[in-house]
């Protein structure tokens, strides 16, 4: 590709899978996002939850000084705490929307244009269109509330799609399923959309092409990452986003190029935005042993090379 890659998208990281220690909203959150900010290779910056009042409000000054999109990752909370936005008893989820609702309060502190959540656990066969009808609702739920909660522009909510049968185990799940979920959402609520991720493919089974053509009429936010199928013993294996390159993984320049093709021919770098710039976020996480800024460099090496080849 000759014009270069800022031309068509905001390039993100995201600060909680880069920097470990703060996924659990507390630790280094300013020092390692100011890593981030300092380096004008990225536009945008996904944060997660941020416990305390006072590193928020210094978080949200950071990001407005550096200019960049932010993007709100509602997934950590959700995860951490075992919610599920689909669950089928009533109070787990509430419980999971109340979540949601305050990750939305979060997200308009810090200036967030996109809030991103998962879908809860797959159910099985049996319950599986059932626990999708309550996944609605409760996205509908978290849409309206952004709506009430806007002030100046309003919040986009995003689902964010994993896979059903090897690690997160999540309902949603396939990505033509994510479209269903999205058409019943937006039939209401204009502030909804879908997040895809390349790391995620392989553990889907789907190609670029598949995932972009069934998610594109509703696609607002994408990231791009590694993973591990075939060694269940290893630390990386499953949806833990390794570095890419790394042995025995199913991304490198090669898959970020046929990525990032899907996506041009798409349509996605041309669509209108919750951001100023359609966003693509690296989601990569150092190994035990590995240095963040190495894997943020080793990242950054890819993408550039993968879009020459374009």
């Amino acid at each position: 590709m000759i014009e270069p890659i800022e031309n068509f998208c905001h390039v993100g990281l995201i600060h909680p899978m880069a920097f470990p220690e703060v996924m659990k909203g507390d630790g280094p959150v300013l020092e390692t996002l100011e890593k981030i900010l300092v380096d004008d290779y990225f536009s945008a910056v996904e944060v997660t939850w941020i416990k305390d009042a006072k590193v928020r409000a210094e978080a949200a000054a950071m990001m407005a000084q550096a200019h960049v999109d932010v993007i709100f990752a509602g997934q950590p909370p959700l995860l951490m705490q075992k919610l599920d936005l689909n669950a089928a008893d009533e109070a787990a989820r509430k419980q999971a929307v109340d979540q949601c609702k305050a990750s939305v309060d979060e997200a308009y502190a810090i200036g967030a244009r996109i809030m991103a959540v998962l879908s809860g656990a797959d159910p099985g066969d049996a319950e599986r269109e059932a626990a999708k009808g309550r996944l609605v609702d409760s996205l509908k739920a978290i849409c309206e509330y952004a709506g009430e909660k806007a002030n100046d522009y309003l919040l986009a909510v995003s689902l964010e799609n994993f896979d059903y049968s090897i690690d997160k185990r999540c309902l949603i799940g396939p990505t033509a399923m994510a479209a269903e979920v999205a058409e019943a959402v937006k039939a209401e609520h204009s502030n909804f959309g879908l997040t895809i991720d390349l790391s995620h493919l392989p553990l889907l089974d789907e190609t670029p092409q598949e995932i972009v053509i069934a998610s594109i009429d509703h696609l607002i936010h994408v990231h791009i990452g590694n993973c591990l199928m075939g060694e269940e013993s290893h630390d990386a294996y499953g949806d833990q986003h390794p570095r890419f390159g790394i042995a025995g993984g199913e991304n490198d320049v090669e898959e970020v190029q046929k990525f990032l093709e899907a996506l041009v021919y798409g349509g996605y770098f041309k669509k209108n935005a919750p951001t100023a710039m359609p966003v693509v976020s690296f989601e990569i996480k150092p190994l035990p042993g590995e240095k963040s800024e190495i894997i943020i460099a080793n990242a950054k090496r890819v993408l550039s090379e993968a879009w020459a080849k374009l």
